[in-house]
């Protein structure tokens, strides 16, 4: 975004102002650590999220204390009456979420769309467990934010397969591209 006289630009569209941010050395690799820390926060999740699918272990316990202490009357009611009837389709959904948050926030790619899943199924396990005993309610909302930065700055584009992958997406026509593109 230079000028022909060496004056810097200031940037106009949308993906300039973005790109402009992860020029920038410092802010580019610490949101790049960001974004790999809340890979690492995912596959430690992950580790605890898998079959049987019961009330009393790992993701079904967490379930139900979203039942027996109500965030959200209308997600309690789906909780209860759709999730736990469901428990072994719904924990098998969010392992496999949430080991996709992990590979692809870790490696970069796709990381604007995995970054706003991950604020999403953050949203979802505050909807589940902010009232129940022993939580820290910051942290829900922490990881909220986190992801929606790691999502608005495009986090992937340093230190990420984003970066890399990007300038072949924006040389082809396809529309594959273009929507790699934008998720990105």
């Amino acid at each position: 975004m230079a000028s022909r006289r060496g004056q810097v630009e200031t940037p106009t569209t949308p993906d300039e102002r973005v790109d402009a941010v992860a020029s920038s050395r410092a802010a580019g690799w610490s949101l790049a650590g960001l974004r790999i820390l809340m890979g690492l926060l995912w596959i430690q999740n992950v580790g605890w999220k898998r079959p049987p699918f019961t009330t009393s272990a790992g993701i079904g316990r967490f379930v139900q204390l979203g039942v027996d202490h109500p965030v959200f009357g209308p997600y309690t009611w789906f909780s209860e009456h759709v999730v736990l009837k469901n428990l072994d389709a719904f924990g098998w959904g969010v392992m496999f979420i949430e080991l996709g948050l992990a590979v692809f926030l870790t490696l970069g790619l796709a990381t604007r769309l995995w970054a706003l899943v991950g604020a999403a199924q953050a949203g979802a396990i505050t909807l589940s467990v902010l009232h129940a005993p022993h939580e820290w309610g910051w942290s829900y909302w922490m990881l909220i934010g986190i992801h929606l930065v790691l999502a608005a700055t495009a986090a992937g584009r340093v230190g990420g397969l984003d970066g890399v992958v990007r300038p072949i997406w924006r040389r082809s026509r396809g529309r594959m591209a273009a929507l790699l593109l934008r998720v990105s």
